[in-house]
């Protein structure tokens, strides 16, 4: 989807008697930081990071935020050159998408309370309720499924590394590994393909995951187009669906359905899913289909209401949706940055909003005046 250079951004739609109140969670790509914006569209809250370069957040029941984010001191990955012998494990994943080196958790005011460095996790992390963390981690494929793995693009000439597979990695509250769970030997080499515009680069890249009370994992296999579940107790696979495209945000939901960001082809929806059944139960799409769009990145977060917090990640677009399809408030980033390649960017990875009475925001001073020259200057007061 396009958009124009001129559109307006900032808080541009709100129906106030449908919407949910709250404080929403962003970090623009390329940006230093990450913003709370009230329900207005208006900054109240900023973290600044220094040390590195800011992924993705989530405020936690502690009160603190937890940030993916890289180290600034890495250089540069080195350019594409088919030619060349296959880089080194450790150079290859800093060309891939969703590469991070590091978690970091800090309080109200950015300052460290704990952090987690592993040069190979990306993309995704969740806190567990005994304090443990778990990141999703590169591993190379062992030969034999390198070799079994089909489907995928391939460039002439291109000599190509070892296929990278995922694990979810959890860590304890001093960095030390406890647990491992391999979810490229849950997937079949064959039946579960690369998709064919995807680089023989990446088996699975699991680009999301997520974990219910029993301890139930939903993840996101974006390059073979896979949505699974690894059961709590057993640690086999329960279910698998493959009616996606490119997909991103997968999540439980209260219900205990399966909520999924699927980008799709040339359009975008969010469906959730029974995973008795694999029936879709509710599903939002843009009319026309193609009005709503993001072909990468991008999040569907459930609220408390039962609406649906969008994030169209390209475009840089938040939106709530309620459960009759009705769009009741959109904000659109009107924070213009520079990304790994120099390009101009508004893109976000994904949004989420917090309950006044969230932990993290009690007896919080969020009042948007203390930020008022950053909102006027970018269009955000109401």
């Amino acid at each position: 989807m396009g958009w124009s250079i001129n559109r307006p951004t900032g808080l541009t739609y709100h129906r106030p008697d449908l919407s949910t109140k709250g404080y929403t969670l962003l970090t623009p790509h390329g940006d230093a930081s990450s913003y709370l914006i009230d329900i207005d569209g208006r900054v109240v809250h900023r973290w600044t990071f220094e040390h590195i370069k800011p992924g993705y957040g989530r405020l936690l029941d502690n009160g603190n935020l937890l940030m993916s984010g890289s180290r600034l001191d890495l250089p540069p990955p080195p350019p594409d050159e088919p030619t060349k012998p296959p880089p080194p494990f450790e150079v290859h994943v800093t060309r891939l998408g969703g590469y991070h080196t590091t978690l970091v958790e800090v309080d109200w005011h950015g300052h460290v309370a704990w952090e987690y460095e592993n040069p190979f996790q990306h993309h995704d992390f969740f806190r567990l309720p005994n304090g443990n963390t778990i990141v999703p981690e590169w591993v190379e494929l062992p030969e034999d499924l390198h070799k079994a793995v089909r489907g995928g693009m391939k460039k002439p000439r291109e000599r190509l590394p070892r296929l990278l597979g995922d694990d979810l990695v959890e860590v304890d509250t001093d960095g030390k590994e406890v647990r491992r769970l391999h979810t490229w030997k849950l997937l079949d080499p064959v039946k579960d393909p690369i998709f064919p515009t995807n680089r023989r680069w990446e088996w699975t890249h699991v680009n999301a995951f997520d974990v219910n009370e029993a301890g139930d994992i939903v993840f996101s296999a974006r390059h073979n187009d896979r949505v699974g579940v690894i059961s709590g107790e057993t640690g086999e696979l329960t279910f698998k669906y493959s009616e996606t495209h490119g997909q991103h945000h997968s999540t439980w939901v209260d219900d205990g359905n399966i909520q999924v960001f699927d980008n799709g082809h040339d359009s975008s929806r969010v469906l959730q899913l029974n995973p008795a059944t694999s029936e879709i139960v509710w599903q939002y799409h843009g009319v026309p289909a193609n009005q709503f769009f993001s072909g990468h990145i991008s999040g569907a977060s459930r609220l408390s209401s039962g609406n649906v917090l969008v994030c169209e990640g390209t475009s840089g677009r938040l939106f709530e949706v309620n459960r009759a399809h009705e769009v009741v408030w959109e904000w659109i980033n009107p924070f213009l940055n520079t990304n790994a390649r120099g390009r101009a960017t508004v893109s976000i990875y994904r949004g989420h909003r917090y309950g006044v009475d969230h932990p993290a925001l009690v007896d919080k001073d969020l009042s948007p005046a203390q930020f008022g020259n950053l909102n006027q200057l970018n269009g955000l007061m109401s």
